[in-house]
């Protein structure tokens, strides 16, 4: 029975040093980037996308705006001239 006891305390697992189990712990954080790499991927591809789509959707946005601003100037400026020259009439066209 002595010999079954030693052989059972020296199959025990050693103690980790320091080193090995940072290594460890270093090689778990890799496998776990390793996973989700593809995942986190596709969410970054999704997020940069759709704040590609906000921004170009704002710059279409604004220069609409200023092209109606310039139409809408055009059109104040043949009113202005219009009133200027005065309404047609059958008396003094």
């Amino acid at each position: 029975m002595e010999g079954k006891t030693e052989d059972a305390s020296s199959t025990a697992p050693k103690p980790l040093t320091p080193a090995q189990t940072r290594l460890l712990k270093r090689q778990q954080e890799l496998d776990h980037w390793k996973r989700y790499s593809k995942q986190l991927r596709s969410r970054n591809l999704i997020t940069g996308l759709t704040i590609g789509a906000f921004v170009l959707g704002l710059f279409s946005y604004t220069i609409l705006s200023v092209r109606q601003e310039r139409i809408m100037d055009e059109i104040d400026d043949e009113a202005k001239t219009f009133v200027m020259k005065g309404p047609r009439t059958g008396a003094n066209s």
